[in-house]
C-alpha cells in the first residue's frame, strides 16, 4: 500500500505506485512475478509511506501508531521526481520502494538467500566479499580491493546488506551506467555498469540473473502499463487461463508460467522472427493446475540461439496466441 500525506501530489503518489507495480510485475502482465513474495507483503501488511520531509509531525505520528505493518523504507516529497524515475539524486523511489519489497518479502521468504545477519546468506556472504572483508560495524577503511565501501556510521550491517542488494538490482537493470552517476557512487559502489557488474560481482550478478530468484530485470520507467492476457470463451464451463513470460528481454532463459484452470491440450512453441519454429516446448494434453516451463537459448541442436526477436506461441485447446520476446547478447 502507498500511503502519503494531503498536500503530496498525486502525480508522485502515483508515480511511487507506478514504480512499486513494474518491480513486483516487471513483465507487465497483470500478475506479479513472484506470488510468494506477494503473499508476504500482503501477510505483512507492507506499506510504503511517503512524507512532506523528516522535520514534521506526521512521520513520528504515523510510526508511533504503526502497530501492524512493515515498512522497509520511507519517501519525502523532494526525493520523488516522475521526470527522472529512479535516476540517481533526482528520484529515490526505486531505491526506496525496492527496500520495502526486499526487507517484507524476500527477506522473510528466502531466508537463505537474502537473510541480513552475517554468515546467514548467500547475500551476506557476497557483500562481505564485495566490501574485502567481513565488517560487523564500520571499519576506519575499506581494502584497495573492495568494490562496495558503504561509509554511513549509522548504517548496521544489515542495513548496509540492504544497500548492497539495492545497488546490485539496479546496476543490473543499467539505471546507473551514465558517467555522472557513475562518477557521483564512485565512492560507494565501483561496479556502476552492467558489464563491470558481471564482471566484478559475480555472485550477486549470478543471484540475480537466475530466472528461479524472479528478481525484477528492467528498470521502471514510472508508466505501469499492464499487458494482461486472458484467454477465455464466453460459456460458463470453458477456464481462463492466465500466461507470463520472465524475464523478457532475456539472456539466455526465460520462463513461462501459465494455470489451467481444467484439463486441456497445451502447445507452446517458438518461432524466429520469420516466422520458422525452431523449438516446441510442450505439445500434450495437461491435467489441471499451474505450470512452469523454460527455454534456454544456449541449448538448441549443440549451439547457442543468436540473439534477437522471437515469437512465442500458446495454442489451449483451440484458442492460440502469439507474443514477442527478445533474447539479449
Amino acid at each position: 500500500k502507498i500511503y502519503a500525506e494531503n498536500n503530496i501530489s498525486d502525480e508522485k503518489i502515483l508515480h511511487v505506485a507506478s514504480v512499486a507495480a513494474e518491480l513486483l510485475d516487471n513483465n507487465e502482465d497483470g500478475i506479479i512475478d513472484d506470488p510468494l513474495i506477494e503473499s508476504s507483503l500482503i501477510q505483512l501488511n507492507a506499506v510504503m509511506p511517503i512524507f512532506q520531509s523528516e522535520s514534521g509531525n506526521a512521520i513520528d505520528t504515523f510510526f508511533d501508531n504503526l502497530y501492524d505493518g512493515c515498512t522497509g523504507a520511507v519517501l519525502f516529497r523532494n526525493e520523488i521526481d516522475p521526470n527522472q524515475p529512479g535516476h540517481w539524486g533526482d528520484d529515490a523511489t526505486v531505491e526506496e520502494v525496492l527496500h520495502t519489497i526486499n526487507a517484507c518479502g524476500h527477506v522473510e521468504v528466502y531466508p537463505a538467500l537474502y537473510d541480513l545477519e552475517p554468515n546467514s546468506s548467500y547475500l551476506t556472504d557476497a557483500m562481505d566479499i564485495a566490501r574485502g572483508g567481513q565488517y560487523i560495524t564500520l571499519p576506519p577503511y575499506y581494502p584497495e580491493e573492495a568494490w562496495y565501501h558503504y561509509d554511513d556510521w549509522t548504517c548496521d550491517y544489515g542495513c548496509m546488506a540492504m544497500e548492497y542488494l539495492y545497488w546490485c538490482i539496479v546496476t543490473n537493470m543499467d539505471l546507473i551506467s551514465d558517467a555522472q552517476t557513475c562518477f557521483g557512487i564512485a565512492n560507494e559502489w565501483e561496479p556502476c555498469t552492467p558489464e563491470l557488474f558481471e564482471a566484478t560481482d559475480t555472485l550477486m550478478f549470478n543471484l540475480i540473473n537466475d530466472p528461479l530468484n524472479m528478481l525484477p530485470q528492467q528498470a521502471p520507467d514510472g508508466n505501469y502499463c499492464i499487458d494482461n492476457v486472458k484467454i477465455s470463451k464466453d460459456d460458463n464451463n470453458s477456464p481462463s487461463q492466465i500466461f507470463s513470460n520472465y524475464p523478457n528481454p532475456f539472456n539466455p532463459i526465460t520462463t513461462f508460467r501459465y494455470n489451467l484452470q481444467k484439463d486441456a491440450y497445451v502447445n507452446i512453441s517458438i518461432y524466429d522472427i520469420l516466422g520458422n519454429k525452431i523449438r516446441e516446448l510442450i505439445n500434450n494434453q495437461q491435467p489441471a493446475g499451474y505450470r512452469i516451463v523454460q527455454w534456454d537459448a544456449t541449448n538448441y541442436m549443440g549451439r547457442r540461439v543468436p540473439a534477437g526477436m522471437y515469437l512465442y506461441s500458446i495454442e489451449i485447446d483451440d484458442l492460440r496466441f502469439m507474443k514477442k520476446m527478445i533474447l539479449l547478447k
